[in-house]
Formats: structure tokens, sequence, C-alpha cells
């Protein structure tokens, strides 16, 4: 609840993204929830415009930044225009904050980016992202904007939306849907770490009740590899399925992240959701929809 009577306010930048559609009913529970960006959304906010077109309402209590840029190359181009979003949109947004009065700001950043340059995985979205954080970090301290940055691991949910950021989990849980065989490239049973959307928003969620400050990981509890994930999806579909490795193949690298749950106990709650729930809530959303 905000500082004295009524309503807490949230404004959600980013608020077409996947990770938006399921974070507003639950902050709907407790606030007025708004949100913001290029199209279709309350409020319309280019994290690219100009600085002084980057401007929120007066009156929102808290502001949380989903909007992110995902690189998608190595060229000039796609490094510029990461930069741009992830990093200059957050300092703009950081601003604009603290002209409509705006009394606090989580920044939701990237398990990724506390990648060194030695990981395979890192690139121009690690970069900024850590870079996005900095800035805002930087901001903050000299501005005495309110800031908290999650980190969270690699988001996954129920539903298409998703598919986008995690084509190669959707295309496992396509092929146990169908009862195709899964194959992974390697002998190396890869490591992930997955957190579910649910499970995201609800530590959003307890973050602005209890206005938690400071940067935080917001990952799963454990690892899961390859295999577990096709078994999880198997037995979600009670499929016929099958999945093997491809040993004359390249290994796919791990992407694994060890436990901090520093966040998770101060604001008493835990990741709910495993893969086995995860992939069964997948199949029941499938299977309504036949």
């Amino acid at each position: 609840m905000a500082d004295g009577a009524g309503t807490m306010r949230v404004l959600i930048v980013g608020g077409t993204s996947a990770l938006a559609q399921v974070l507003k009913p639950v902050l709907s529970g407790f606030a007025e929830v708004l949100t913001a960006g290029r199209a279709h959304c309350d409020i319309q906010l280019d994290l690219s415009a100009p600085a002084e077109e980057v401007r929120i309402p007066e009156g929102i209590d808290s502001v949380i930044n989903l909007a992110a840029h995902f690189g998608g190359g190595r060229d000039s181009t796609a490094m510029l225009d990461a930069e741009n979003v992830n990093v200059h949109g957050s300092l703009k947004l950081c601003q604009a904050c603290t002209r409509a009065g705006a009394r606090h700001l989580v920044l939701v950043s990237s398990v990724f980016a506390s990648l060194g340059s030695d990981s395979p995985f890192y690139g121009i979205y690690a970069l900024s992202k850590r870079h996005a954080e900095e800035v805002a970090e930087l901001y903050s301290a000299t501005q005495h904007l309110p800031l908290t940055v999650l980190r969270p691991a690699q988001i996954y949910g129920v539903g298409e939306p998703f598919r986008k950021h995690q084509p190669f989990l959707y295309a496992i849980i396509d092929k146990a849907e169908r009862n195709e065989d899964i194959t992974f490239y390697g002998s190396n049973d890869a490591r992930r770490n997955l957190i579910h959307a649910e499970d995201v928003s609800n530590v959003i969620a307890r973050v602005l009740q209890q206005r938690v400050e400071g940067r935080y990981a917001c990952a799963s509890s454990s690892n899961v590899s390859y295999s577990e994930i096709a078994r999880s999806a198997i037995a979600a579909f009670g499929s016929t399925a099958t999945f093997r490795f491809l040993k004359d193949k390249p290994d796919i690298a791990d992407n694994a992240f060890g436990p901090d749950e520093t966040l998770y106990q101060r604001i008493q709650y835990f990741p709910r959701i495993g893969i086995a729930l995860g992939m069964e809530m997948e199949a029941a959303h499938r299977a309504e929809r036949k």
C-alpha cells in the first residue's frame, strides 16, 4: 500500500511483454495498474525517444521497467540498439521518475548481467543489461531515487507469448505434445536455470509491497538439465516421445547459476513452480485450447 490513504498506483513499462501479461493481474490485487509502451498500452512511451519525450504521469508510486532490447546479433546496429533501449532508456526512465515524483523504480534486468566475457552466452544483451544496472544505480545514489534491480533467470510461462525468447524450450514441448522424438546435440546434458513467470510476478509484487531496495538475484533454486526438461514435458503430455543425444554433434554448453536466496528470505517468498509443474501447466493450457 502506498504511504497514506488510497491504493498504490503502479506503472509497468514494457506493458505488452509476456511477463507483463502475467504480472498485471497479480499487481491488480492490491494496486491500480497502468501500462506503458510503444503501442497497445495505457500510455504511449518509447525508451528510444529523446529524453524530453520520455515522460510518465504524476501520482505513480512505483514504476516497473520490463522493456528490453535482446540484442539479436553482434553487428554494430544490434549493439547500438541494445545500448539505446537498455542503457539510455533506463536512464531516461530514471529521469522521468524524478520529474513525475515516482517513489520507487524496479528495474527488471537479467541473470545474464552477471556473465563474464569468457561465457559463450556473453554478448551485447548481457553487457547492456549490466551497464543499465550500473547507470540506474549511479542515478539512484546521486538523485535519491529508491531503486530495486532484479536479475531473473530465463523466464518461461504458459502460452505462446513466451516462445519468442525461449524457442528451444517450446520446441521440446511441441515435440512432446506431438509424440515426436526429441534430440539434443552432443553428449553434455546441458543445464539451464528457468524460472516461471508466475513466480517472478509474485516476487515483484512483494518487492513493491515491502519497498525492498537493492540488487538481487531472482533465479530458480535449482538448475535443470535438458533431459529433465524432456522427461517433464513427456510426462505432462502423456507422450510416447523419447529423447536422445546426438553424440557426434558438438556439445551444448551449460548456462547454470548457483542458488542465491537472499531476496526470497527477505520477502518470505520462494519460487514454487518447478519444471514438472510448469510443463503440466502448459499441457493443461494447450488441452483447454483444443
